[in-house]
């Protein structure tokens, strides 16, 4: 039954009991004697999109050695833990907010002693050597050769090339003898093929052993409209009109005090006693010293003693693909974004050993076991299908451990709009996607001279490059708030009666959205290696990498008002979805774009500028729209939001 299976149900932790040939997985005698199939269960659909355009090369070398990660499913079943989770977020259910400790979850959930063995011994039996068992039994590490996996996963290795990458993976679906199934819930290791999960800020490309120095051209303007782009640089030569009308100049990037303004009006908030994670790969030497610069050069009040900690990190795999040099403005916008939006909240940065997989589930391994932060903001990700089914079971795992110790997780929603331009498919990327996961998207956000938001609206961009005859030339799409729906998940019931029903099946996201736009972003600042040297500097920067950390910097007064944290925010979010306190964005922008200009050399005016139209709300084929949308879902958090929560009073965190 295994190929009629949907990828969403095969995720969701079906099994289905089937006979395969001895060849490869071995025969049990019957009663007469005679060889008789041993009865197998499927895993999971582990074919990734890559392989429809991969070309096979051949079979794997049967004495290829395999390093895997067998990882066994919690104690009582999938489907208990996930109601489990969702009650304790839902408003109104008894378990509401009445969390538990990772010691608490380790004995509910975590997989046996006798189960480790179990799985270790047949193992062995297949010809694979285990090398560890996690400290909390969720996985075993084997190592082994490619004929030894094959005989335990009843499945052939073949070689594939694809995307530049000699790759091997399994061909189909693994399987798993019937009396383990139970206590399997995905491998992982099968297939080689290095996925890169990139950061959601659209950022000058940067070299070693800093970030390339980038500043922001003069004119620009210090809030949404200040300065209309009547005329060049030089203020005596005329630019165009763009679609008979004259449009502003960029902002020269918002700071704490304009966004605290716009978002969250004249609270008291803080953040004060509310711990928020950022996470990445890799870290910036000068975090410490950037993020205090910052701080107290744009109003946002020096750093407590003890109020910024970085987790202790392994040894770091400085892969290229990682962009190691690029990650410091990417960790810088994350940590600053929070702390413009709750001064007082403590950060604690999670560093992974690289962009892949692997690495970053690990590190969000490690927040849920730490235990020490209630939000988790995550700006990264990479395009759904790429995935390998056999890592998002890991991811989900972590996610649900932390929604019932209290921890909400959010995910930027990406920056390549609907994705087709980028990959050739229409498709939602990943781990945002999760349905145990808040997606955040993007607006473009104009905050006028009294920090109030004037407009916002979807973010999208088409780019208008100016030509020698001093007109506006288009270059097509640029970039623009990730959405859509997931072709891995199920729609989430508390999606139901908010997401248009006639709108196509799947997770839909993302869930919520605040400022993206690049033209209307944030400044943050960093050291960067400019021509006259090393040292620190301020840009403006957006992407949904600064929607996520807005959000988790707002979303932690709302635990401060609330008494505590939440876990899984998305029963909430959509349960205020009509209650006002997210702001709709939905119909025309009141403004066509602005006006960008850049120095051509990206640090001084000596080499000339650059001049742009950045248009508003122009999202590849997403659209924003009455309600839920595909670019910013139910809206942007307005003051509400900070008093909406559902104090904490029958639940407490154990």
């Amino acid at each position: 039954c295994g190929e009629y299976m949907s990828r969403r149900a095969i995720l969701r932790g079906v099994t289905c009991v089937v006979a395969v040939s001895g060849l490869v997985l071995g025969m049990t005698a019957g009663a007469a004697g005679a060889a008789q199939p041993q009865a197998r269960a499927m895993l999971a659909d582990t074919a990734p999109a890559w392989m429809a355009h991969a070309k096979n090369t051949g079979k794997a070398d049967n004495a290829g050695t395999v390093n895997l990660r067998v990882y066994l499913a919690p104690k009582g079943g999938l489907a208990a833990e996930q109601a489990a989770v969702t009650a304790v977020a839902t408003p109104g259910n008894p378990s509401y907010r009445h969390f538990i400790t990772p010691a608490q979850y380790n004995a509910t959930y975590a997989p046996t002693k006798a189960e480790v063995s179990s799985v270790s011994s047949w193992l062995t039996a297949q010809g694979l050597k285990v090398t560890g068992v996690d400290s909390d039994r969720q996985y075993v590490s084997v190592r082994g050769s490619v004929a030894a996996a094959q005989q335990a996963f009843g499945v052939s290795v073949q070689k594939y090339s694809h995307d530049g990458q000699n790759v091997q993976a399994p061909s189909g679906a693994l399987s798993v003898p019937a009396a383990v199934a139970s206590q399997v819930l995905t491998v992982t290791g099968l297939d080689t093929t290095k996925l890169a999960n990139t950061f959601s800020a659209p950022t000058p490309a940067p070299t070693p052993p800093a970030p390339t120095g980038f500043n922001n051209a003069r004119p620009c303007s210090i809030f949404y409209g200040q300065i209309q782009a009547k005329f060049e640089a030089d203020f005596t030569t005329k630019l165009p009109k763009f679609d008979g009308k004259t449009l502003d100049y960029a902002p020269c990037g918002y700071t704490g005090p304009q966004l605290r303004a716009a978002y969250e009006g004249n609270t008291n908030l803080d953040g004060a006693g509310i711990t928020v994670a950022t996470t990445l790969w890799f870290a910036s030497p000068t975090i410490a010293s950037d993020t205090e610069t910052y701080a107290e050069n744009n109003g946002d009040g020096s750093y407590a003693k003890g109020q910024f900690t970085q987790a202790p990190h392994p040894a770091f795999n400085l892969d290229p693909a990682c962009d190691p040099s690029g990650v410091a403005s990417e960790e810088a916008l994350d940590i600053e974004a929070v702390h413009a939006m709750a001064p007082a909240a403590n950060i604690r940065y999670y560093a992974g050993k690289d962009c892949f997989d692997t690495s970053l589930a690990d590190m969000l391994g490690k927040i849920v076991k730490e235990n020490k932060v209630q939000l988790v903001t995550d700006s990264w990700g990479a395009p759904a299908e790429g995935e390998s089914a056999g890592i998002i079971p890991v991811y989900e795992q972590v996610f649900m451990q932390g929604g019932l110790q209290g921890i909400s997780f959010m995910f930027s929603s990406g920056d390549n709009g609907d994705e087709l331009a980028n990959t050739g498919i229409k498709q939602a990327d990943y781990p945002t996607s999760d349905p145990f996961v808040t997606s955040v998207g993007g607006t473009s956000t104009a905050i006028d001279g009294n920090g109030n938001l004037q407009f916002q609206t979807g973010w999208g961009v088409n780019k208008f490059a100016l030509s020698s005859t001093n007109t506006w030339t288009p270059n097509g799409f640029l970039y623009g708030a990730g959405g859509g729906f997931s072709t891995l998940f199920n729609r989430p019931t508390y999606q139901n009666g908010v997401v248009p029903a006639s709108a196509p099946p799947g997770r839909a996201e993302p869930d919520v959205a605040m400022d993206a736009d690049p033209t209307t972003g944030m400044l943050i600042g960093l050291t960067q290696t400019f021509p006259d040297g090393t040292h620190y500097g301020q840009f403006r920067i957006g992407g949904t990498s600064l929607a996520s950390p807005l959000f988790a910097g707002m979303t932690a007064l709302a635990f401060e008002q609330s008494g505590g944290p939440v876990g899984l925010l998305n029963p909430t979010i959509y349960g205020q979805a009509k209650a006002g306190t997210f702001t709709d964005v939905a119909g025309a922008s009141p403004e066509l774009g602005d006006v960008r200009i850049d120095y051509t050399n990206g640090v001084d005016p000596s080499a000339g500028y650059l001049y742009s139209v950045r248009t508003f709300n122009q999202d590849s084929t997403l659209s924003i729209a009455t309600g839920w949308d595909p670019v910013t879902g139910i809206g942007s958090p307005n003051t509400g939001w900070l008093t909406s929560l559902t104090p904490m009073t029958a639940g407490k965190k154990k």
